[in-house]
């Protein structure tokens, strides 16, 4: 009797999930590889949000290269995350159908390109492995099986459609935001499949342009009436407009573009040199199409851009106002192309000679958006564009509000619904 006692502690044991840890931000590099232009999307669309419907036959694309060349195993497996993105305490068996992890085995050399580096790819989720629950996951890059050598994490979340989500985008009327700030009203109506709970049982989040790095969480209706929630409390949904994207076009390393000073190719590596970027707050809003600061990999000097694309150190210049560094602030170039300053990464030195920020930036052929941010020095805070950029409350941006749902002794957040709207083009469901 004592001896299956023991069996059956030993095995609740080896079943528990590992104490929670601190998740990794989005593109996070890991101990294995050198690892560049890691991206995940919707099929074709490289600027699209990384999300799947629950229970359809949505796909992502997985691409990312390894600069130390040659073939090495990589595997992906998934790992549920709660609505703040700690990791969920259930088992990966609740919540993955199929293999808990799946090799990458597309794979490419480049040619062409001097830079030498191997090209991987994948669909997500693989025929023999699927996420079964609805919610927030990362998906995690690893070599030869062992999770301790991880190469990279990426997040993207799966949606069921319990909820539906109404949104606008307004001009608030709080004189201390109506010029800079956007204001969201969410109208939530939820289904018969959830009953039976508190109005702060439901979790929003809002994503300005798909970042996870200034999203906010609201956890309380501004009023709710039966199975109607509305959040429109602008101290609370308002969030700053910034401006539209300034742009670098690098799909050609051979010609420069617009926003280019000069290139030098005669070293091992392209050097690009972009033309000085100054601040643009106070400056009049000029409206022009961007990719609300993400990136596409495109060329124009080959068939194929992702194994055939050139890499290049691309220095980027900022002068800050009478060439004097901001006191007490770090400046970082910010967007997807340094997975919005996660980690440090995009941060610029001041040099003292010239009165200018610069930052290098190794960089793959493609089109680029980006800004200029500040944070303050040696602590936590908000990106802040109001010295670099500058806010403006007609600027075009896209909000996605995702709504999570946590059942009555479940053990994890569920995302019941999400919706998504331009701030150009009003209202959308």
């Amino acid at each position: 009797m004592i001896r299956s006692l023991l069996a059956f502690f030993a095995l609740v044991i080896s079943l528990a999930p590992a104490a929670a840890s601190e998740v990794p931000a989005d593109g996070t590099p890991g101990t294995v590889g050198r690892i560049y232009s890691a991206k995940l999307h919707r099929p074709g669309d490289q600027s699209s949000f990384p999300m799947l419907t629950l229970g359809s036959a949505d796909a992502l694309e997985l691409h990312f290269d390894d600069l130390e060349g040659g073939v090495k195993n990589y595997y992906y497996g998934f790992q549920l995350c709660n609505a703040d993105w700690t990791p969920s305490i259930l088992h990966a068996f609740e919540y993955t159908r199929g293999f808990q992890n799946v090799r990458i085995t597309n794979y490419r050399i480049s040619s062409v390109s001097a830079t030498r580096y191997t090209h991987y790819q994948a669909m997500v989720p693989d025929r023999n492995s699927a996420p079964t629950r609805s919610g927030n996951y990362l998906l995690k890059v690893f070599i030869n099986n062992d999770t301790n050598q991880m190469a990279f994490v990426k997040r993207f979340v799966v949606a069921d459609t319990k909820a539906g989500v109404a949104l606008q985008v307004q001009e608030p009327f709080n004189a201390r935001y109506f010029r800079t700030y956007q204001k969201l009203n969410i109208g939530i109506k939820t289904g018969k499949q959830m009953t039976n709970f508190s109005p702060q049982d439901l979790k929003v989040v809002v994503l300005q342009n798909y970042n996870w790095r200034t999203a906010q969480m609201i956890d309380r209706p501004t009023i709710y009436r039966g199975d109607y929630y509305e959040y429109s409390d602008e101290a609370i949904t308002a969030m700053p407009a910034g401006m539209e994207w300034r742009w670098l076009d690098l799909r050609s390393l051979r010609l420069m573009s617009d926003r280019v000073e000069r290139l030098n190719t005669r070293s091992d590596t392209t050097q690009v040199y972009v033309k000085a970027d100054g601040p643009r707050n106070g400056q009049i809003r000029v409206q022009y199409r961007d990719l609300n600061g993400r990136y596409s990999i495109e060329a124009m000097d080959n068939v194929n851009p992702f194994w055939q694309s050139e890499y290049g150190n691309v220095h980027f210049t900022f002068t800050p106002p009478g060439g004097k560094a901001f006191e007490g602030q770090d400046v970082y170039v910010f967007g997807e192309l340094t997975e919005y300053a996660e980690g440090g990464r995009g941060l610029m030195t001041f040099n003292e000679s010239t009165g200018v920020y610069e930052a290098d930036l190794f960089l793959k052929q493609g089109f680029y958006n980006y800004a200029y941010i500040t944070l303050p020095r040696d602590k936590p805070g908000y990106p802040d564009m109001s010295s670099t950029e500058g806010n403006n409350w007609a600027t075009e941006n896209s909000y996605t509000v995702l709504v999570y749902f946590r059942p009555f002794g479940a053990r994890a957040d569920e995302l019941v619904g999400a919706g998504t709207v331009s701030s150009i083009f009003g209202d959308r469901r």
